[in-house]
């Protein structure tokens, strides 16, 4: 039998039902939640202990139950989902953490991991590929597809870009000029133009349309 509590649940996972992995769910959608919660039903070996609408109730919640699995959504308001790991896993070493999102970029699954999460999975994976993750992460093996995989092996570091360098990114993303840019970030268009020059090295990219086309596939430009 499954135990499906709210948001504001106080069940504990000794709570759980014998013989299945517990599961704490955190999505800002409550359709997809909805959805998640009447899959793993449906399979009959998993508790569900709570489900959490921001990242800031994961984290919360996760301290409270400490589940066997966090399914975690990446992007969140209040605390997104690599905050929300981070925080947990600095408690927690051992947390089962699995982010799913719908984004590919190779910078963002590489901070996911750098987080501590167990697992990135893409929304829009069959529910058999999230079961075999969760079998996976519950025998304490890391997964990632194996696209994925060979993207983080031939990533140029998007960490390399300095905080000064997204933030022109950014500006470049909505191509701003120059003196646009000096202006909005309070610093001198020579600087900018040392800047832009860093970034189109660091991603190996000829032109300013062409450094933003590569650090959005890559999933640069949603972080800071």
């Amino acid at each position: 039998m499954h135990t499906i509590t709210p948001t504001t649940s106080t069940a504990h996972a000794s709570h759980a039902a014998p013989d299945t992995t517990t599961i704490v769910i955190a999505d800002d959608h409550p359709l997809i939640r909805a959805g998640m919660v009447s899959l793993l039903q449906s399979e009959g070996s998993f508790t569900l202990l709570g489900q959490a609408c921001d990242g800031e109730q994961a984290v919360e919640l996760y301290q409270r139950l400490q589940p066997d699995v966090l399914l975690l959504d990446l992007s969140m308001p209040h605390c997104d989902g690599i905050e929300a790991t981070t925080r947990i896993h600095a408690l927690y070493p051992q947390a089962r953490i699995i982010i799913m999102s719908a984004h590919e970029g190779d910078e963002v699954v590489y901070r996911c991991m750098q987080a501590g999460a167990s697992a990135y999975l893409l929304k829009n994976a069959p529910f058999d590929e999230l079961l075999a993750t969760i079998a996976s992460v519950l025998k304490g093996r890391k997964v990632v597809t194996p696209q994925m995989a060979a993207k983080l092996a031939t990533r140029v570091h998007g960490s390399d870009l300095s905080i000064r360098e997204r933030e022109i990114l950014v500006h470049l993303a909505t191509g701003a000029c120059n003196k646009t840019i000096a202006r909005a970030a309070g610093i001198g268009v020579g600087t900018v133009k040392f800047h832009i020059n860093n970034i189109l090295s660091k991603l190996n990219a000829a032109t300013r349309t062409e450094a933003v086309m590569l650090a959005s596939r890559r999933g640069l430009l949603g972080l800071h």
